[in-house]
């Protein structure tokens, strides 16, 4: 039995031109045989990648359950209040980082990857992560690809920013499914009350008045962040 072509290059390479006069039954017979090789090459394409979904699900789950570990950590980060602080004066970026964290744990479509953005495009590396590890979560490849390209950039400048939490993130140019990936170590996860981080949400968040319907922390939410995560 001959072999299935593998490629369209093969799948041409077998095709013949007859010496003699082409009617239009050779035209479709010729048409026919193409169409059938490239149906039966797709077929196999889609076999092969069916083994890779498996393993991607994982990738997808493991980067919900590790973007949370990472926020946990940065809520507990002692500097958190004061970062917030000081985000609620004058939007500081590294406030804009813990404030993500707390967003995200309370829900993870509450407006987070906003503030996140806000953080990485002011150079912070966590931020950074953390959208890579969103965007991976929810299956949105190309765009964890350009966070993880953003990581290694900010690697190679050594900026100098908030590292709320201990943790290493490497970017990877031989990942085989996101071609660019990150290779990161995060900390031990810190327990936090959801229940109190959603209830702090509610209270103590408001809605911006300048960039829009986008959340933003209160006065208040400084103050009782020891409830949401007590030392």
């Amino acid at each position: 039995m001959p072999r299935t072509p593998r490629t369209i290059n093969e799948i041409l390479r077998r095709a013949r031109v007859p010496r003699s006069a082409y009617t239009r039954a050779d035209l479709e017979t010729a048409r026919k045989t193409v169409a059938r090789g490239v149906k039966e090459l797709r077929w196999e394409r889609t076999l092969e990648g069916a083994a890779e979904l498996p393993r991607a699900a994982v990738r997808h789950e493991r980067a919900a359950c590790d973007l949370r570990m990472l926020s946990r950590a940065v809520i507990h980060d002692p500097q958190a209040a004061g970062r917030v602080a000081a985000f609620d004066d004058c939007r500081e970026p590294d406030g804009a980082l813990a404030f993500a964290c707390l967003l995200y744990v309370a829900e993870p479509d509450s407006g987070a990857q906003f503030w996140w953005e806000y953080a990485a495009g002011a150079g912070s590396v966590t931020a950074a992560l953390c959208l890579y590890l969103l965007h991976l979560s929810r299956g949105e490849l190309r765009d964890a690809r350009h966070w993880a390209r953003q990581i290694g950039d900010l690697n190679e400048l050594r900026w100098d920013g908030y590292m709320p939490v201990e943790h290493r993130a490497e970017r990877v140019d031989a990942d085989p499914l996101l071609g660019t990936a990150v290779l990161y170590v995060l900390p031990p996860g810190r327990a936090v009350s959801e229940e109190a981080v959603r209830d702090a949400v509610s209270r103590l968040v408001a809605t911006d008045s300048v960039v829009g319907p986008v959340p933003r922390p209160t006065a208040e939410l400084p103050v009782h962040w020891p409830d949401v995560a007590p030392a």
